[in-house]
């Protein structure tokens, strides 16, 4: 395939992804229509078809891509930050505030597919793995320079993206305050259960 035909394949790619978005967070897996999405790019279903096999990988194609975005800017977030812990709460942070921004998006990504049962979850599951990482690895390295407690950095970044969930999921249906506006309050709550450490008294009892 010549250079000029990836370029357009991966084009049209992304304009198909960029209709499913807007079709699949508008009215959830179940309800979305291929011939809309395909309306849309201006697409028969079958040229649909031909980059995406079924309305599934076409789903999963778009939470990816969000996901993609997602954790780019947490790491981006955390590369900004002066300390491992600072780190771990600027990803958290950066996550907040892109769901906050995009509802639709926030919506797409923690329910639209609930009506797929297990592959959305294996699905999601997936997605959050990669947000556990970001954060898992800052935690281990705060670990490291006394910044934290010995804790399982693993299940800790499980609980905060657990946390995460919560709040998000209570904003879709509750319309109460959005994930950036509850951002402060859910921050104090996570870093203390890694127990921070006191660094200045610690380099007090040193120096006695």
């Amino acid at each position: 395939m010549s250079e000029s035909s990836t370029l357009q394949r991966t084009q049209t790619r992304e304009r198909i992804l960029e209709a499913a978005e807007a079709v699949f967070s508008d009215n959830g897996y179940h309800d979305a229509l291929v011939d809309e999405i395909g309306k849309k790019t201006s697409m028969s279903k079958g040229g649909l078809y031909f980059h995406f096999p079924s309305k599934e990988d076409l789903f999963f194609a778009v939470m990816d891509r969000l996901a993609n975005k997602l954790v780019k800017r947490a790491e981006k977030a955390a590369e900004r930050a002066n300390s491992p812990l600072e780190s771990a709460e600027a990803a958290l942070d950066a996550v907040l505030s892109a769901l906050s921004a995009q509802k639709r998006l926030a919506r797409l990504l923690m329910t639209q597919g609930y009506s797929m049962g297990n592959a959305f979850e294996s699905k999601r599951s997936e997605i959050f793995d990669r947000f556990a990482i970001v954060i898992s690895q800052n935690l281990d390295q705060a670990k490291l320079d006394g910044q934290i407690s010995d804790i399982n950095t693993d299940l800790a970044a499980r609980v905060w993206l657990g946390a995460v969930n919560e709040t998000v999921v209570h904003w879709l249906f509750s319309d109460g305050p959005t994930p950036k506006e509850s951002a402060s309050d859910l921050r104090r709550l996570l870093l203390a259960s890694v127990q921070i450490k006191d660094l200045s008294n610690n380099r007090k009892n040193a120096n006695r």
